[in-house]
């Protein structure tokens, strides 16, 4: 019998722009993005936060729930969320996105979750540094990475497996990575990786693995299917592929107004429209400016102060907005020049898609002569 019971796909299937497949409207039912006008927050409360599960949720005991340090460590640790909880703790206001937001605006794009811009949040992440534990294991000299597991297990593109990243231990240095048990204040909840997780701060969401089991020493590159076999930039699916990190830089603005149901343009009155969005980039790295688009003329936005170093930055913009139907468009600049492109950049599973957001509104008579907004 073969190792794989469900229908092998060598190749996605073909997409249509704007028209999704059954199974596409599927995982979108799974999981959920930020409600956009929860950027007016600088912390997202933990209903809105997205989701990005790739297999069944996990429902794990957490008083019974075990961290194993296996592998090539000189101390075989096992952790309960009493020890953990019980070391020093370390609350990061952490901003996290998924590597697929933004997938929907390349074209051609990859069967898959169909993020738009909703796959992003900011949370408190409540836990302690993950490197001194390393440190207490003990990597002995031939260790070269270090890779986590979680519980959460299932089958992609065929390959049955536990869902798992790894880091080196550079990089483990290098990073404030946090091994977390709360957010928001509160434990963590069974969907968001109850009872414990990492958060990876500045990259992608993917690195950050749920429902943490293992950690283990690795005396050889990790070959996990999370690792190798997606998660790469691409150009075409016989591409080697350069692995994912580095959240690229990106801003969002609160669509402004009032919404149609279900297309979800906008209507604002005539008159002053405050704007107001959020600009992050990758590994802490600040914003230095936002512009919005507006009539096709850029404009500098009022960029906040960056309080938290991984979490995004706030920026408004008061628009005095004449009848008319226009296309807003923002982009961010961060500290190293990195700057948002205008078009979607090419991936094959169209990953990183860091474009500028654009939302269509209507700017109608002003409130005195048509009533107030409902």
């Amino acid at each position: 019998m073969s190792k794989n019971p469900f229908k092998v796909h060598n190749d996605k299937p073909t997409t249509l722009d704007g028209i999704y497949s059954q199974a596409e409207v599927g995982l979108a039912n799974r999981n959920s993005g930020v409600l956009l006008e929860t950027l007016a927050l600088d912390i997202t409360p933990i209903g809105s936060h997205y989701l990005l599960n790739h297999f069944d949720v996990p429902l794990l005991d957490a008083e019974n729930h075990r961290l194993k340090f296996s592998g090539s460590f000189k101390e075989q640790l096992e952790l309960s969320i009493e020890d953990i909880q019980a070391l020093p703790a370390l609350t990061m206001p952490v901003t996290m996105e998924c590597a697929g937001n933004g997938r929907a605006g390349v074209s051609p794009r990859s069967h898959s979750m169909p993020w738009v811009y909703e796959a992003v949040s900011t949370s408190e992440w409540t836990g302690t540094k993950l490197a001194p534990l390393i440190e207490q294991a003990c990597p002995k000299n031939d260790v070269v990475e270090i890779s986590f597991t979680g519980a959460d297990y299932g089958y992609d593109m065929g390959e049955p497996h536990f869902f798992g990243r790894s880091l080196t231990l550079a990089q483990i240095k290098e990073l404030d990575i946090l091994l977390v048990y709360a957010m928001n204040g509160a434990p963590l909840l069974p969907q968001h990786g109850a009872p414990l997780r990492i958060i990876v701060p500045g990259w992608y969401g993917m690195a950050s693995v749920k429902w943490l089991t293992h950690i283990e020493a690795l005396t050889k590159p990790y070959d996990g299917h999370q690792q190798v076999k997606t998660y790469q930039f691409k150009m075409h699916k016989d591409d080697p592929g350069i692995p994912i990190r580095n959240i690229r830089v990106k801003s969002l603005m609160v669509p402004p107004g009032v919404p149609d149901w279900s297309t979800r343009k906008r209507f604002v009155h005539a008159g002053e429209v405050n704007l107001v969005g959020r600009a992050w980039s990758g590994c802490g790295v600040p914003i230095e400016t936002v512009e919005v688009e507006i009539a096709g003329q850029w404009r500098t936005a009022k960029l906040s102060e960056k309080n938290d170093r991984y979490a995004w930055q706030k920026w408004t913009y008061s628009w005095q907005a004449e009848p008319g139907v226009y296309v807003l468009r923002c982009r961010a600049r961060d500290m190293n020049d990195n700057v948002q492109p205008l078009d979607p950049p090419w991936d094959q599973a169209g990953f990183a898609n860091n474009a500028a957001q654009q939302v269509n509104v209507f700017v109608g008579l002003e409130k005195s002569k048509v009533g107030p907004l409902s």
